[in-house]
């Protein structure tokens, strides 16, 4: 079940509101002794995360399926998409599972039980530690949570209705969340290269139907061996037309943004199959990123599934 995004948190008591994880999105699902980690697109993270793996087949339940978020926390317990994304350049961080749903527990499917129901189950159904950790409810209003977060320089908040049922896979005003960093994911189209064999900035969009809209070029955030080890995932996707749907550009716009038909000819395009995270200050009038920054790739979302947020 995922949020749909919103320019302003809903109010009222019929709302719970958590912490925004900067992490990946994933159901941990145990069977006995068999251990799964699933991610939203259905990718196998289980051998990726072992320590997480080791906490699922430590409880004492025999079936159960949570819904949460892989983050990484730093030592000051501030999370990190970042540190996630590259582990052995961070290995101060640790990584954890925060548990926000119980879908299933011992044969019952709970989907059709309401989320305070649900979350209300949620302390006696896991036995939890320092990897497995349980999503606490933000207590105080709307404004006074966006105002906290926000002055924590925290990625968002959820609001989800206490009495939503969990739809798999659906978008739903139940479960809503604002963004206070402005960040998303987009599909990497292709990139510009750096001399012969280098890679220089990725080019990067969304769809809007059936097309892939360009959004941007993004540079700040591709540190050497972050560089290296994108450019070794892209070469393989090497294609020869454009696979955007709105390039080329008539000027390259007030802040950059822009590709005009000549420098097409230096560009280096690809199918449009890797996701990655862009930080970014904001869209402008052209409808291109300014001032966007790699955060890293996004293995738990597929290509196909990237819109634009508000």
């Amino acid at each position: 079940m995922a949020a749909l995004p919103v320019k302003k948190l809903p109010e009222g008591d019929e709302w719970l509101y958590e912490l925004k994880w900067d992490g990946y999105r994933a159901l941990l699902i145990k069977d006995g002794e068999n251990i799964q980690i699933r991610s939203r697109n259905d990718k196998d993270l289980t051998a990726m995360y072992p320590g997480i793996a080791a906490a699922g087949r430590c409880q004492q339940i025999k079936q159960i399926v949570l819904d949460g978020e892989l983050v990484a926390l730093g030592e000051d317990g501030r999370p990190s998409f970042q540190a996630l994304q590259h582990r052995s350049s961070h290995q101060k961080h640790q990584i954890v599972f925060y548990a926000f749903d119980v879908v299933y527990a011992d044969g019952q499917d709970l989907t059709r039980e309401p989320l305070r129901v649900r979350r209300a189950r949620l302390p006696a159904l896991v036995s939890t530690d320092a990897v497995l950790r349980l999503s606490q409810e933000l207590p105080g209003s709307a404004a006074d949570i966006v105002k906290a977060l926000r002055a924590a320089g925290v990625e968002g908040v959820i609001a989800k209705r206490r009495d939503s049922t969990y739809q798999p896979g659906e978008r739903s005003n139940d479960w809503v969340k604002l963004k206070l960093e402005r960040q998303q994911e987009f599909v990497i189209g292709g990139y510009r290269p750096d001399g012969a064999n280098g890679l220089d900035a990725l080019l990067v969009g969304f769809y809007e139907g059936k097309e892939l809209r360009f959004a941007g070029k993004v540079r700040a955030g591709l540190i050497r061996h972050v560089r290296r080890e994108v450019l070794g995932k892209l070469k393989p996707l090497r294609i020869q037309d454009c696979p955007f749907a709105n390039l080329p550009d008539t000027d390259v716009g007030r802040w950059g943004g822009g590709i005009t038909a000549d420098q097409m000819r230096e560009m280096r395009w690809t199918k449009p199959q890797l996701v990655a995270q862009i930080r970014f200050v904001e869209w402008t009038a052209e409808n291109r990123l300014r001032h966007s920054a790699f955060l890293g790739l996004r293995l738990d979302k597929s290509a196909r599934q990237v819109r634009r947020d508000l």
